[in-house]
């Protein structure tokens, strides 16, 4: 009975990590950075509310894998959302955590040399960095709220955050979203329905009691006072979800639950059937519905990089193509350029009717 093992019976290692507040002195905010999220998060939230008309385009790679690239990314939309300020509300998606259904890449924070060499700390500094750059441009950034304690390392840098189709009925993200400094998305199940987004956006509303880990690294229980903001976002499902009928039935649901009718449209996913082509039909069908009056719409997800599609993981990262994307296929550049810029013409048009 002396070598009968209880614990950690299949952990092959335990590596310190530096805590939330260690990571947060080594890599400070800035007054710049420290203004581009706490402006990001009063634009999202008056948006979320009605009272700034404008339509909000949280728009990016699917995962960010290449961190040059990545900011020539970054300083190219920050330019193009300077242009269309008037009519839209850009915020970059900065996408660091890749959920997996069995196993591959997770991710730059999980495995940031795309190795297997897992060194999740530097992963950690790598994307504070990055997050750091993108506000000291101007630009908002987005991200998908995966593992748990990773809003005490980054979320001071986050203006929007998303639970995902494959998480938003777990009862811990639907606790941490209660507590989360940000508005929260809640994305609908995969197939397609909305009872657990619903479900989702009231738990966060409502306060809750949880365990969690302080900046200084120590275990806790915290107490919420719920969210103001969550909302759903729609991605479709068994099939697209995006188009009138889909929305009018979103609406009626969430009023039954007594909610406002706040809607974000992922134009990727299920409402492209992961096609990047499709994206562009999606965003010009949300624009035809506020045309003909709907205002249940506040925005849209676009999954951008510089490149068209995706590529394959190679046994070298160094063989990989830095704008192009390792995880779902994107839309390139030009496209999103164009397609921003109509979104722009169009909604300006609305707005100047009003």
């Amino acid at each position: 009975m002396s070598n009968l093992r209880l614990e950690n019976v299949n952990i092959k290692s335990i590596r310190l990590l530096a805590t939330p507040r260690e990571m947060q002195r080594a890599v400070p905010q800035t007054p710049a950075t420290l203004n581009t999220v706490t402006q990001g998060r009063e634009t999202i939230e008056r948006i979320l509310d009605g009272e700034d008309p404008r339509l909000l385009a949280i728009v990016g790679p699917c995962s960010i894998h290449n961190l040059e690239a990545a900011e020539e990314y970054a300083t190219r939309l920050k330019r193009l959302s300077d242009e269309v300020s008037d009519a839209i509300c850009v915020v970059m998606r900065v996408y660091f955590e890749k959920p997996r259904s069995v196993l591959g890449w997770k991710g730059l924070i999980n495995d940031p040399y795309m190795n297997d060499t897992f060194h999740i700390e530097e992963g950690i500094r790598m994307a504070r960095h990055f997050l750091v750059r993108v506000a000291e441009l101007g630009l908002p950034a987005a991200t998908e709220v995966l593992d748990t304690l990773m809003p005490q390392y980054i979320g001071d840098l986050i203006s929007w955050s998303v639970i995902g189709a494959r998480t938003a009925e777990a009862q811990t993200h639907r606790e941490i979203a209660s507590g989360i400094s940000t508005p929260v998305g809640f994305k609908n199940a995969t197939d397609g329905s909305f009872a657990a987004a619903i479900n989702g956006i009231r738990a966060a509303m409502g306060p809750h009691h949880f365990l969690g880990v302080t900046e200084d690294g120590l275990p806790a229980v915290f107490g919420t006072t719920g969210n103001a903001y969550p909302h759903i976002v729609l991605r479709g499902g068994k099939r697209p979800n995006f188009d009138a009928e889909s929305i009018a039935a979103c609406e009626a649901a969430l009023r039954a639950e007594k909610l406002p009718t706040t809607i974000l449209v992922d134009c990727s996913h299920g409402n492209s059937n992961k096609k990047p082509e499709l994206q562009g039909a999606v965003v010009k069908d949300l624009l035809n519905q506020l045309e003909h009056g709907n205002r249940s719409i506040r925005g849209f997800m676009l999954e951008s990089h510089l490149e068209w599609g995706n590529q394959p993981m190679a046994q070298d990262p160094k063989d990989l193509r830095p704008g192009c994307s390792v995880t779902d296929a994107c839309i390139d550049w030009p496209t999103t350029e164009a397609l921003l810029r109509e979104a722009h013409a169009r909604v300006q048009t609305l707005l100047a009717r009003a």
